[in-house]
């Protein structure tokens, strides 16, 4: 399972490096970071990426790692993502 959240929190910001659109990138993190989003309605909202039960499983299992974190965790990792998104390094994209 920590290999699983590791691998798609480094997926995102290569997901944002491709020019995909980092706005698409930030709505996915918001909607992780969102402790009222229950983890039904994060698939759904992840459907368009979703491409079998498998995935599907794993986007629950991710999204209830971040259900299990506290409110003080969560916003400490969304401060992380915006220092990302405004680094140098991305300043360049």
């Amino acid at each position: 399972m920590k290999l699983v959240t590791v691998l798609m929190l480094v997926a995102l910001p290569l997901y944002c490096y491709a020019g995909s659109g980092c706005q698409l990138l930030e709505d996915v993190v918001e909607k992780t970071l969102d402790p009222e989003l229950s983890t039904t309605e994060y698939v759904e909202a992840l459907q368009e990426f979703i491409s079998d039960d498998a995935a599907r499983e794993v986007a629950a299992q991710f999204k209830q790692c971040f259900l299990i974190q506290s409110n003080e965790t969560l916003s400490n990792f969304g401060k992380m993502m915006e220092t990302m998104y405004n680094s140098l390094y991305c300043a360049l994209f």
